[in-house]
């Protein structure tokens, strides 16, 4: 209170002295402590469900788009081709036999070629479309292709060089 008194004093002869510079009214505010409640045990949709607030909507009624399934895609070939280094690496470490040994004795098998072809696709897909979207992802960091009519065109073509990649290396 004490407080309060000497500011309203204060702004009293600031106000004669500095009326242009300086308001001439003080608002004095006290403040009531309250004692802090203890936290609640609902969950947060049973206090949402309690207050009769909507649920959000979810993934699930939103239309696949071309530019979310890419995104997801890119993510999951580069968790892919991190599995792929990692087994290969752990596989080089631990196996007694090298490289071209393996790839005999995978040959020496007779598979036929629509697996060979298979698991190659498997194998090349993810490295080619990590690539070319990633090739797309620095060319945005440039700020070149990113309205949505360039978006979706690069996405396309990032489509299309990924299955010609693919095909290239598969043919290998």
């Amino acid at each position: 209170m004490a407080l309060c008194i000497r500011l309203l004093s204060q702004a009293q002869l600031n106000g004669r002295i500095f009326s242009s510079l300086y308001p001439t009214t003080v608002r004095c505010v006290t403040l009531k402590a309250v004692p802090a409640q203890p936290p609640s045990s609902e969950s947060y949709d049973e206090k949402n469900a309690r207050l009769k607030r909507p649920q959000s909507p979810h993934l699930t009624i939103y239309k696949p788009q071309l530019t979310s399934l890419m995104s997801i895609s890119h993510r999951m070939t580069g968790m892919a081709l991190g599995v792929y280094m990692s087994a290969l690496g752990l596989g080089a470490l631990v196996s007694p036999v090298d490289m071209p040994a393996l790839i005999s004795d995978v040959a020496n098998l007779h598979l036929p070629s629509a697996v060979i072809i298979g698991g190659k696709t498997i194998l090349a897909f993810p490295l080619a479309y990590h690539l070319v979207n990633g090739v797309r992802h620095l060319a945005w960091d440039t700020g070149r292709f990113l309205t949505i009519k360039q978006v979706y065109m690069t996405g396309y073509i990032t489509l299309a060089l990924s299955a010609l990649l693919t095909a290239w290396l598969v043919s290998l």
